[in-house]
C-alpha cells in the first residue's frame, strides 16, 4: 500500500473536520501534525476543534499545533456565518483533553522539513497559506523536503468577492509567496470542490459505516439547523477541504492541467483572484497541476469507507 506523510495545515471549519477525519482514517497517510492558522474562525476556536476531531478519531497522539492568528496582510477572515460560531456547524465534540504543543506551529514546519528526507512529506493546504508562507521566508531551504503542496483555493471564480476564494482571499500576500516559491503545487480550486455537494443519500451513505466519526461525518454533512426557531436554516456547504486528501488518496477521481497560477495582491477590485494561465507554452513555464473535473460520487464512497475505519 503506498505511504505518504503528511501535515495539514487547517482551521477547522466543518469541512475541514471531514478532511482531517478523512486523512485519519487512511492507512495510506501517516500525519505527522496539525497546524492551525486563523481562518474561518480566530487561532483559539479553530485549534480547539483541531484538537477535538483528532481525539474523536482516537488519534490524541498526532501533536497539534499553533499558528499564525492572524494574516501577514490587512485583512482579518471570518466565516462564522458559514461555520457556525464554535466552527463546526451542529456538531458538538468535547474540548480535548491533550493540550496543544507550545512550540509555535511555523517553528514545527521549518524543524521537521528541515529533518526530513528530500521531498519526503506532503503538505495539505486547507486554510489561508499565512504559515506556509512565513515558514517560507523564515526558511527557504525548507522546500528541499517538500514532495508535494495540496492546496484548497483559488478558482475561475469567487466566494467572498466575484474575483475571489476564500482561502487565497483571508490573505492574498501569503499566498503570492507560496505560489512565487515554484513549489510542486497541486491546486483543488473552487471549479471541482463545489461540485462535491451532500445529497440525503450521500450523507445516509456515511451514516450508515455506523462508526461514531461516521456519525459525526453525517452530522457536519448535514444542513444546519436554525440558531433560534423562526429563523432560517443553512444549506449544506460544499465540501471543499476533504477534496485535497480524496486526490492524496485516489488521484483517480480528479483530473487537471498544468498551468502558472498568480495572485493578485494590488487590485481592490480583485484583491486575491487566482489568475491561472494555461496558455502552452507559457512563459514562465507551469509550475502547478490546477484539478478541473472530480468523481463526485467517488469521494463521498471513498469517505463512507474509511469513516468505517475509525472508531
Amino acid at each position: 500500500m503506498p505511504h505518504r506523510r503528511i501535515i495539514i495545515d487547517t482551521d477547522p471549519g466543518i469541512d475541514d473536520a471531514v478532511a482531517i477525519l478523512l486523512a485519519l482514517g487512511s492507512p495510506e497517510l501517516e500525519v505527522a501534525g496539525l497546524v492551525a492558522v486563523a481562518g474561518n474562525l480566530g487561532i483559539a476556536p479553530v485549534l480547539r476543534n483541531a484538537g477535538a476531531v483528532t481525539e474523536l478519531a482516537g488519534r490524541g497522539d498526532i501533536p497539534v499545533y499553533a499558528g499564525c492568528p492572524r494574516p501577514i496582510g490587512p485583512l482579518q477572515p471570518d466565516a462564522a456565518a458559514a461555520h457556525g460560531e464554535e466552527g463546526l456547524g451542529n456538531l458538538v465534540l468535547p474540548p480535548p483533553a491533550v493540550a496543544p504543543r507550545s512550540q509555535h506551529g511555523v517553528a514545527f514546519l521549518i524543524e521537521t522539513l528541515r529533518d526530513a528526507e528530500p521531498h519526503s512529506l506532503t503538505l495539505c493546504a486547507l486554510g489561508p497559506l499565512t504559515n506556509i508562507a512565513t515558514a517560507l521566508v523564515m526558511g527557504p531551504d525548507i522546500t528541499r523536503g517538500v514532495a508535494e503542496l495540496v492546496i484548497m483555493g483559488g478558482g475561475s471564480h469567487g466566494n467572498v468577492t466575484p474575483a475571489a476564494e476564500f482561502n487565497i482571499h483571508a490573505d492574498p500576500q501569503a499566498a503570492r509567496v507560496v505560489f512565487d516559491s515554484l513549489l510542486p503545487i497541486t491546486l483543488v480550486p473552487l471549479d471541482v470542490t463545489e461540485q462535491v455537494r451532500s445529497t440525503a443519500e450521500r450523507i445516509a451513505m456515511v451514516r450508515a459505516a455506523g462508526t461514531r466519526c461516521a456519525e459525526a461525518v453525517a452530522e457536519l454533512l448535514s444542513p444546519q439547523r436554525p440558531a433560534a426557531p423562526g429563523q432560517p436554516g443553512r444549506p449544506a456547504m460544499a465540501m471543499h477541504d476533504p477534496c485535497v486528501i480524496a486526490y492524496l488518496l485516489a488521484p483517480g477521481l480528479f483530473s487537471g492541467r498544468r498551468a502558472r497560477v498568480a495572485i493578485e495582491t494590488a487590485s481592490p477590485l480583485t484583491l486575491g483572484m487566482t489568475v491561472i494561465d494555461r496558455r502552452s507554452p507559457s512563459p514562465p513555464p507551469p509550475h502547478a497541476l490546477v484539478l478541473e473535473t472530480v468523481d463526485v460520487d467517488g469521494v463521498y464512497r471513498l469517505l463512507a469507507e474509511r469513516m468505517a475505519r475509525l472508531p
